[in-house]
């Protein structure tokens, strides 16, 4: 196996970045697993393609095997992710590869996976078929950002999101917050909703704003776990959280502390409850986070409020964050913002971003970045 960039050609990177297009098409159908996109070449022609489509599915590799519209003795194959060499919900994908006579195989990221970790790649090179490893790399390891953080830390990728107004504001004085944002951002924040495994809420801005937290994008998206941080388990059985708890997965992450009967009455109404530990008088983000690694959550969208938000950030738990700014003022000292808390003391201790994108949606801007370690 070799990694060194220059033995890649622009052909190379060519298929290997159709190879991601057709990855990311299984974004937030495939979780807890990776995206991966396959692409078999014959002549500088392709003659297959695919991409793991769904958990529990057959991965990358076989599915573009299956589509091949001519033999594939010879051929070479590009394949997003180092293919595994183990048992799981399919078969071993480079018993396939090796079975279809592939004779080159050009692998974009390894695999971290401990079920993997090389032996993928080693298992093809013993079979005879060159195996060249390191293309696009970086590309790679952002697009499976959610994937590596989760297979490597059990944790789950945190996006903050929040939306608004251009003096900083989330809600009026008064609390009325609908809405901050046009139509156009509001559904891409259902798009979120639909690539994360869970949606985060603190029990304030549950109580102010009594939301569903779920995705309502056409088709049938696949739906986050809604958690609500709720350290005394106040969340109201006849909150439209609670009622609607056996239509959606619904979590109530409380302390030791919690009332003890309204959990009765939460569960009775199909809502789970978690009991975490407590830092500071306060739920331990770090702890659910741990709790939520263990339950299969491998991403998780932080719509809080300024209090949970900022106690995010301050614990270092934060990845990434989108903050959707529209165009007008509302003002008010006692108005809410994004992030609120203690703050930090001085302007170096700053959380930063990098890869650092910006994009107009209607009338407002979307600013996204990776929190800077």
């Amino acid at each position: 196996m070799q990694r060194d960039s220059e033995i890649f050609s622009q052909e190379d990177v060519r298929w290997m970045r159709r190879a991601m297009e057709l990855a990311q098409r299984g974004e937030g159908a495939v979780n807890p697993n990776p995206l991966v996109g396959a692409v078999v070449v014959r002549d500088g022609r392709p003659i297959g393609e695919g991409w793991h489509e769904r958990w529990g599915g057959l991965h990358a590799e076989r599915n573009a095997l299956k589509g091949c519209t001519e033999p594939t003795a010879g051929a070479t194959m590009y394949v997003t992710l180092e293919p595994c060499c183990h048992y799981g919900k399919t078969p071993p994908c480079t018993e396939a590869v090796i079975g279809a006579g592939i004779a080159r195989v050009v692998v974009g990221l390894k695999d971290p996976n401990p079920l993997v970790a090389g032996q993928g790649i080693a298992r093809l090179a013993a079979a005879g078929i060159r195996v060249d490893c390191g293309l696009l790399e970086e590309e790679l390891r952002w697009q499976n950002r959610i994937f590596l953080k989760y297979i490597t830390e059990r944790r789950p990728w945190v996006l903050l999101k929040a939306a608004m107004t251009l003096d900083g504001k989330i809600a009026a004085r008064t609390g009325d917050s609908r809405w901050v944002t046009g139509a156009q951002a509001r559904m891409r924040v259902h798009e979120m909703r639909r690539r994360h495994m869970a949606i985060l809420a603190g029990i304030g801005t549950v109580e102010a704003d009594d939301p569903m937290l779920n995705c309502r994008l056409e088709g049938d998206p696949r739906q986050p776990v809604r958690i609500v941080a709720d350290s005394s388990a106040r969340l109201s059985p006849d909150s439209r959280l609670a009622a609607t708890a056996r239509d959606f997965r619904t979590v109530v992450a409380h302390t030791a502390r919690a009332d003890v009967r309204n959990l009765e009455r939460l569960r009775a109404a199909g809502v789970e409850t978690w009991c975490c530990a407590e830092e500071e008088g306060h739920l331990a983000v770090g702890d659910l986070l741990r709790r939520m690694g263990e339950a299969g959550l491998d991403s998780l969208l932080l719509e809080g409020g300024g209090t949970l938000n900022e106690s995010f950030l301050r614990s270092g738990f934060v990845d990434e964050a989108a903050f959707f700014i529209a165009p007008k003022f509302i003002g008010g000292s006692g108005a809410k913002t994004p992030v609120e808390g203690r703050g930090f003391d001085r302007m170096a201790e700053a959380v930063e971003l990098e890869r650092v994108a910006v994009e107009r949606i209607g009338s407002d801007v979307l600013i996204t970045g990776k929190v800077r370690r």
